[in-house]
């Protein structure tokens, strides 16, 4: 699959300008967003892909005095996004426990889990905020013997960290992209957990009621909001939700909505104003 990159020039550029601009776009099917070089860029696939309807919206800031914006696309073709990595993709260490690298990174002291992963047009690193959070979130958690579900696994991260864990086996992991699940199925291979890790292709839908004591989902605002009923279904009793993939100000509307289906807050970790939850299955 081919996919856009758009790049919002902000001037003057902040988080929180990003932010309106991620807010007025968020209808369309873009899927995911990072900031680099006082710019704004995300990623949605070239079918889907509108200028009109991308004009359309960016036209609420036309009259703005606070900032200016301006985008443009770029293509970006699946074949060249492992050669795009490779040359902005350093090892990253998280919570001193844990390293993500890729296969041509060589000579890296071992940390206590030591993942590889080939990331494809699949996001998932671990160097945006949310991937980063929610590895730390599993780290600091149990997962030793508990069944594991990843949804909107990308390239894998969070699957193969809880198995290589101790989580029950096999941790299953869902995605909508078939390049993500391809390349999910890949970096199983290359940590040497096939089997112990089930990738499907497809969404919520999927999923099974009651099944797992642990729940994972880095995806977005609002495809949480509206899924997170299936979440806490597919939850045993007393299972855990972890959430990320949206800011500080969605917290309390994300927790609201989980109340409604007996799911209580635990806890939070933020960075950069990305937030990451733990919610408890209580009834």
């Amino acid at each position: 699959m081919n996919y856009i990159e758009v790049v919002f020039e902000i001037d003057p550029f902040s988080e929180d300008f990003a932010e309106q601009i991620i807010a007025q776009i968020v209808d369309l099917p873009f899927e995911s967003f990072s900031t680099d070089d006082g710019c704004l860029k995300a990623y949605i696939p070239e079918d889907k892909y509108s200028a009109g309807d991308l004009r359309t919206l960016l036209s609420a800031f036309a009259t703005s005095t606070e900032f200016r914006v301006n985008s443009r696309a770029v293509l970006i073709k699946e074949q060249n996004w492992n050669a795009l990595w490779e040359s902005n993709f350093p090892p990253i260490t998280i919570g001193e426990r844990c390293t993500v690298k890729a296969t041509f990174h060589k000579g890296l002291p071992k940390t206590q889990y030591n993942i590889v992963i080939d990331p494809k047009m699949a996001f998932g690193t671990g160097h945006h905020q949310t991937t980063s959070l929610m590895v730390e979130s599993l780290l600091d958690g149990d997962i030793k013997g508990k069944k594991v579900l990843d949804v909107g696994c990308g390239t894998g991260i969070l699957s193969i960290l809880a198995v290589m864990m101790g989580a029950a086996e096999p941790v299953h992991a869902i995605d909508i992209d078939h390049i993500a699940v391809e390349s999910a199925v890949e970096n199983s291979k290359k940590n040497k957990i096939q089997g112990k890790l089930v990738v499907y292709c497809g969404d919520a839908s999927l999923i099974q009621a009651g099944r797992y004591d642990v729940v994972l989902a880095n995806i977005n605002r609002n495809i949480i909001l509206e899924d997170i009923g299936t979440y806490s279904k597919a939850l045993a009793f007393a299972g855990v939700l972890y959430l990320s993939g949206f800011y500080k100000e969605d917290v309390p509307q994300i927790i609201q909505e989980g109340e409604k289906f007996g799911l209580e807050f635990v806890s939070e970790k933020n960075r950069d104003n990305w937030m990451a939850l733990m919610l408890k299955k209580v009834i």
